[in-house]
């Protein structure tokens, strides 16, 4: 499973990667890998620290929180936007909380909110897509100028 997610195919949009994981802690690892090659695919892998650790924040969630059997993750690029999706088939919505300094959870939110210029949730018949975005800089590409 761990090579699927990290296979990424020339039948694949160029800017648009995606992986069916289970529903599992260890994806969790398979979808921080797919990002991780997504974005040195896209030239932009300074923002990989950052997606790993965004993707990593949601796919645990889902495995958390949902009775799902599988999650989708997805990771597409747009311009100078990359956003990061993963969808399960719970509907109940993340929140940003702030945890008490001794829990060992509930910082995952906080975190995708903290790291990504942008996040969210969209509620669909069969559960939702919980995305965060990255914005990559003009430093990224030291050669181009901004308009």
């Amino acid at each position: 499973m761990l090579k699927a997610a990290v296979r990424l195919t020339g039948a694949d949009a160029p800017g648009y990667y995606r992986e069916t994981l289970p529903c599992r802690p260890e994806s969790a690892k398979s979808a921080r890998l797919l990002v991780a090659a997504a974005l040195e695919a896209w030239g932009v892998g300074e923002l990989s620290c950052s997606g790993m650790q965004v993707v990593a924040e949601l796919v645990n969630n889902s495995v958390t929180h949902t009775r799902s059997r599988v999650v989708l993750v997805a990771i597409s690029r747009e311009g100078q936007t990359v956003r990061i999706r993963v969808a399960d088939k719970s509907r109940d919505v993340p929140v940003v909380r702030r945890p008490e300094d001794c829990s060992e959870q509930g910082r995952g939110i906080l975190m995708v909110d903290a790291l990504s210029t942008s996040w969210g949730y969209d509620r669909k018949p069969w559960g939702k897509v919980v995305w965060a975005e990255l914005q990559i800089t003009d430093a990224a590409f030291p050669g181009e100028q901004s308009a």
